[in-house]
This record gives structure tokens, sequence and C-alpha cells, in this order.
């Protein structure tokens, strides 16, 4: 007997992991849903369960759960369950700002404590479709469902941003992503140039995967010297940050995963050879806002879930074989490296990233997973980690699977409070009146010309101040001419500031 089979039944495990897209235009111009259905199916085909067995695991899903996309289906999860004949099922709509791995951690602990015995977590987008359609003055249809509500509403907790960073509106992913990536190079004593060149050889290694991943949505070369700064065909959005160095939302794309528990595996004549446990499924809804961070490059609510992690793996995690981080935009990835001890010269994808595998908004981490769950069944034994970004660096989740079940139970927790106590903060303010130096920074564009900067600085008295900058010489030494930016000294005056 296998160490699966040795499990108990209300052990949870992952059966069918399933993911749909469309390369280029689609001549049936899915809607999302469509996209949905078709990786639900198969994730249900994937559980390879006997004939009768598909008619237990589609009567044993008590939950279908699905993250809030940029369609505007008031509960997606019915139109799913009805179409995929799903009767009983409770329908769960899960707001943005809540994290994508919180879905399989809630729906883990329901199995454990036998209030489940399947679930359902499913996302999509066809953006694609949706903007060439607009593009030739057509509108995208979408399947009504007038007052509709779903039986479960998840909304988030915390602040996503500060208000004095709402009141300077860096409200930006990218823009705050790239303030991110400009405190890095600083703390890290890197010249401009230096750090130009470790983003484009790290986004570079990436493309490289995504080019042999046939269900990537931009299979297209893209070497390192072409990622390095933006040019024709890649166009500058804040520094260092250019197009292709952001996610792509651009994508039509779904992604499905079926976990239940090998009572109703058994039951449902689903072979152990297809059988994932989730080892470790960690998150944190504590939110920090990234101007409130003392260390503004710095992720410890992740490294919380990281040591966690390692604890229970009884390894590093730099000895995970398969890994997929969240890559919406490289300081994402390249904050997480150092904070789970994984090298810096290495590549932590199996799907190419967001930028070039396609970043479906709210629902990449099913993709991710279900790309990684292939890489543990076809190497049985290893471990594969997902991890999730849920705001800006702020709700960090991590999940590990593996076909080994390992010793003990798998660790499941929201680690909120663990996290809130490592991560240091700071008051906030957005109108200071006198000196202050720059803390981190990027530079916006008005189409190649640098127009505004946003500034974070350090007061005297301790506290932070968020604000702009139309300064030609702070924008021109922001985009690496003269010497580095974080540091300088400014005069703030109100919400704007100048360089001192």
């Amino acid at each position: 007997m296998s160490e699966l089979e040795r499990l108990g039944d209300r052990a949870p495990v992952l059966v069918g992991v399933g993911t749909a897209h469309r390369d280029g235009p689609a001549a049936d111009d899915p809607e999302p849903v469509d996209l949905m259905v078709e990786a639900a199916t198969a994730a249900l085909g994937d559980a390879d369960p006997t004939a009768a067995g598909l008619g237990v695991l589609r009567s044993a899903i008590g939950v279908v759960a699905v993250p809030q996309g940029t369609w505007s289906h008031p509960d997606p999860g019915r139109l799913l369950a009805d179409r995929l004949g799903l009767g009983r099922a409770r329908t769960v709509l899960v707001e943005v700002g809540v994290p994508q791995c919180t879905p399989i951690r809630v729906a883990v602990e329901r199995i454990r404590r036998g209030e489940l015995d399947a679930a359902l977590v499913v996302g999509g987008e066809a953006k694609a479709t949706r903007q060439r359609l607009e593009r030739s003055g057509r509108a995208a249809a979408e399947v009504e469902q007038p007052g509709a509500e779903p039986d479960e509403r998840w909304r988030p907790e915390g602040e996503l941003m500060a208000e004095p960073e709402i009141a300077a509106g860096l409200w930006d992913p990218v823009a705050q992503y790239a303030c991110i990536e400009n405190a890095l190079r600083a703390a890290e004593g890197r010249t401009v140039d230096e750090h130009l060149d470790e983003v484009a050889a790290l986004w570079a290694r990436c493309n490289e995967v995504a080019q042999h991943n046939p269900r990537a949505a931009f299979r297209e070369p893209r070497d390192a010297a072409w990622l390095r700064v933006a040019g024709e065909g890649n166009r500058p959005l804040a520094f260092p940050y250019a197009k292709w160095h952001s996610t792509q939302w651009g994508v039509d794309q779904a992604g499905a995963l079926l976990l239940c528990s090998v009572g109703t595996a058994r039951a449902a004549g689903v072979p152990p050879e297809r059988w994932v446990v989730p080892r470790v499924v960690l998150e944190s809804s504590a939110s920090v806002s990234l101007s409130r961070r003392t260390e503004l490059h710095r992720w410890p609510a992740m490294r919380v879930l990281a040591d966690a992690a390692a604890h229970h793996l009884g390894r590093p995690l730099d000895r995970v074989e398969h890994v997929e981080l969240y890559s919406c935009f490289p300081s994402a990835v390249r904050v997480q490296q150092r904070e789970l001890g994984l090298p810096l010269d290495g590549t932590p994808t199996v799907t190419g990233g967001m930028a070039f595998a396609g970043g479906p908004f709210n629902n990449f981490t099913y993709q991710a997973t279900a790309e990684v769950v292939r890489a543990v069944r076809d190497e049985p034994g290893t471990l594969g980690m997902v991890t999730t970004v849920s705001g800006l660096l702020t709700k960090p989740g991590l999940t590990v699977w593996s076909t080994d079940p390992g010793e003990g139970e798998p660790v499941v927790a929201d680690l909120a409070g663990e996290a809130t106590a490592a991560t240091a903060t700071k008051e906030v303010c957005g109108d200071a009146e006198g000196p202050a130096r720059v803390a981190t920074y990027t530079v916006t564009y008005d189409g190649s010309a640098p127009a505004c900067a946003f500034v974070v600085a350090e007061l005297d008295d301790g506290r932070r101040w968020v604000g702009t900058s139309d300064d030609r010489d702070l924008l021109a030494r922001g985009v690496g001419d003269g010497p580095e930016l974080v540091g300088a000294p400014v005069v703030l005056r109100g919400a704007t500031c100048t360089l001192g």
C-alpha cells in the first residue's frame, strides 16, 4: 500500500486541475464563464474517475468558489454550477483584495473538518476577446443574472493603500511596484545600470520558459537587451518598468482546481496517482500598505510564511523542485526570492510568468497551480510551491503540493498575527513642509518623456511623506541621469517636492 493510500478519509487532496485558453482571435468569442466551464470540465476529467465516479464527484461538490474578475456577473459560481450539473453546490464570490490562496485554504479546512466533501475553485477572463470586440465597435456579451446573489460573499479586510498614497494618486500597481523596485536597488547598493541588467536577466529567463510552454499567451522570444529598457514595442510605464515588465491582463484564460476528501476520491474511483496533497497552505490576511512599512524593499509577511513552510517541510525552500512565484512585476519576484531564500540567479517559474504566460486578472494562481501539479505528478515525490500576492505586496499566500503526503497533517493557517508582529511600521502623511530625504520613488511618462514622479520621503521626525514632483532635475535623476535619487535631500511643499 502506498503512503497516499494510507491517508484517512477526511484528508484533503487535489484530484483534478484544468485550464482553458485561446491563442489569438477566438472564432467563438468566448465569455469568461465559457472558459471557466471549459477549465472546470477539464479538471473533472483530469481526476480520471470511473464512469460512475464522475457522478459521485459532481454530487459531492458542495462549493464553487470564483474570485471576482473584470466581468460583472453577480454570481458566476451559479452559472458554473448550473452548466456543470452541480445542483447542490453553494456559490462563493471572492472579492478583489481577498488572496487567491484563500479559497484553497478554506476548502482544505472545511474538507478536513468534515463540513465539505469536495470543492471547485475556478477563475477566468476573456479580456482579449473583449478588447478585440471593442476595437471593432462591438460590445462583449455577458450572460445576465438579474437579482442574483452568491450564497457567500467574501470581502477583504484591512487597508490596501494608505490615504496619503491615494491622495497623491499612487494607486496604480505599476507605480507602487516600481517604487519597491527602486527601494530594493538602493538597499542593495546597485547602480542603475546594474539594476537594469539584473531585472532584464531575470525576465529573459522567464521568457525562455514561456517559449516552451504551449499554454503561454506570449511566446515570442524577448532577450535581455530588448527587455532592459523601454523602446519600440516596449513603451515606458513607471521607471524602471516598461510594458513587458508588467503582467499582461489581455488574455483569454481560465483555471480550475478540484479538491476533495480522500474518502470521496476513493468513492469516485479516482486513481491514487491523480491525488496531490496540499502539504502547506499558508497566508496572511493582515494588510499593511507600502508607505507604512519601515523597510520599503522588504516583505516580512512573506518571510513569516516561508519560515513556517520550511519548518513544516523540514527543508529550506530552495530545495523545492518546482516553483511558481507570483510575478505581476519584477519586484514582486525579486523581493520574494529574498524572503523565501531562493537563489537570485534562478528562474522561479514553470509557466513563464505573468508577463509572458499571461496574467488573467485575479486568478493566475489557479493556472500556476495547475502547471505545478502537472510537474509533481510527472516527478512523484517532488515538491511544488506556488505563491500568491494580494494587493501591493500586502497579503501573501504560499502553497506546497506533492504526491508524497509527508509526515503528519498539512499545515494550514492564516498567520495574520505573526505577520503583523514582524512588520515594522511608520506614521504616514501627505502634507508637510521643509527638508526630507527620498526613501523611494518612481517616474511616470507622457509618451516617452518623463513627466511626473511619485516620491516617498523620510521626515526628520520619523514620519513618512507621500507626494509628487514635477521638478525637472528630480525627474532626470530618477531615470538614471545623475547620482542615485534614493537618499537625496528634497524640500517638501505641501503635497509636492523639489530637489534640495
